[in-house]
This record gives structure tokens, sequence and C-alpha cells, in this order.
């Protein structure tokens, strides 16, 4: 039996790297997935190879609200419960604190901040019908040691740690049975990060990165 035989998980920014190893490495422990990702042909595809009976896809912009709730039952209502939540969507965009345009900061901080804000909030009632749950964000190391040419992302990043902590508390005090975490990686290979050097090249700010030649980098399998 696998450690989260009959769980029911949702996994967002599931459709590649950090968010589709979760969702194989949970249906090869015996849950059930929804992914969900704005990717539907790479997240359509990845379901379909897991598989109906394990996983079904659900197109999902994170920072939109009422679409969580809609993403909610209809994982209810074809799972029949909620278990774990993988709050992992995320984007970057490069930035320095003067040079970060203010569109962009917006748009980084709606996909990590309200994403994972709306994740926790709307999640916490269908776990507790389920009996139990865990809530998983994903943090970053950049929240801790500050790259000046990502600031906005520092910025998100850090925030979801708080978040992390109030909700962990929260369903402590509340006794809900239900735990809250943050992971928070570093030098893991994924399409996002191997699209970073151009996008830094894109935004005249190649000059600015620390060289990382030699340094060990991680699969996101690792995680």
């Amino acid at each position: 039996m696998g450690r989260v035989e009959g769980k029911v998980a949702i996994i967002t920014g599931a459709a590649k790297g950090l968010g589709e190893a979760d969702a194989r490495l949970l249906v090869q422990e015996g849950a059930k997935v929804v992914l969900t990702d704005t990717d539907i042909k790479k997240g359509s595809e990845l379901a379909e190879e897991l598989g109906s009976e394990n996983a079904l896809f659900l197109e999902h912009d994170v920072s939109n609200e009422e679409r969580w709730k809609e993403v909610l039952k209809n994982t209810e209502d074809n799972f029949g419960g909620l278990n774990i939540l993988v709050n992992n969507a995320g984007i970057v965009i490069p930035g320095t604190i003067e040079s970060q345009k203010t569109a962009d900061y917006r748009f980084i901080m709606s996909v990590h901040v309200d994403g994972t804000f709306f994740g926790c909030k709307y999640c916490i009632p269908y776990m507790e019908r389920s009996g139990s749950g865990s809530i998983i964000n994903m943090a970053s190391i950049a929240s801790h040691q500050g790259e000046r040419y990502v600031a906005a992302y520092c910025a998100a990043k850090a925030a979801i740690e708080g978040l992390t902590r109030a909700t962990a508390v929260h369903c402590k005090q509340e006794k809900k049975n239900i735990r809250c975490n943050a992971i928070a990686p570093s030098g893991i290979t994924t399409p996002m990060t191997e699209s970073f050097p151009q996008q830094m090249q894109d935004e005249g700010l190649a000059d600015l990165a620390i060289p990382m030649e030699g340094a060990p980098s991680g699969e996101p399998n690792d995680i």
C-alpha cells in the first residue's frame, strides 16, 4: 500500500516541472490527483498518461478566486473529498527593485501570493469534511538570500512563508487536523529555470546574474 493510498490531492502548476513530479509520485503512492494549470495541452496529456481513474486535469488560473471554488467542487464531485493541496503554481520575471515593472510585480504577486492565499482559504472546509489534510506551499531559498535580479519573486516567496505559518497556527489552534508546511527549494532544473537566462537577456540584466558554473543542481524528483 502506498503512503497516500486513497487520498485525494490538488496540485497547482502541475503540467510540468515540480508540479508534474509531485503528480507522478502521488499517483505512484496511491493518491487520486487533480492537476491544475493554465497549460491545457501539457496538463491534459499528463492526466491522460496517469489514467482517468487516477487523475483529472482542470484549467486553472490560481489568481482567480471564483475559479478556486469551482476547482474544489469539481475535486469533491469527482473523487469524493480532498486531503492534500500542493500550492505549486508560480512564475518568475526578472527585475531589480528599480527595474521591475509594476505590472510584472503585480502579476508575480497575484500568482504566488493570491493563489496560495485562495488555495489555503478555500481548501480547509473540504479537508475538514475529509477528516484531515495537508497543505504544502512552494516557497524558495530566494526569500531568504535576496536575489537582487528577482526582487518581486523574492517578496512573493517570503509572503508565502508568512502565510504558511499563519495558516498552520490557525489550523492547530482550531483543532482542524490540518497541517500546513512550506518547502524552499534551490537550484532545481525545471522549464521555468531553464528559460530564465533568456529572460535575463531580454530584460538587459544578464550581467547581474551570479555565476553558478559548477554549482550542484537538483531535479524535480529530489523535492
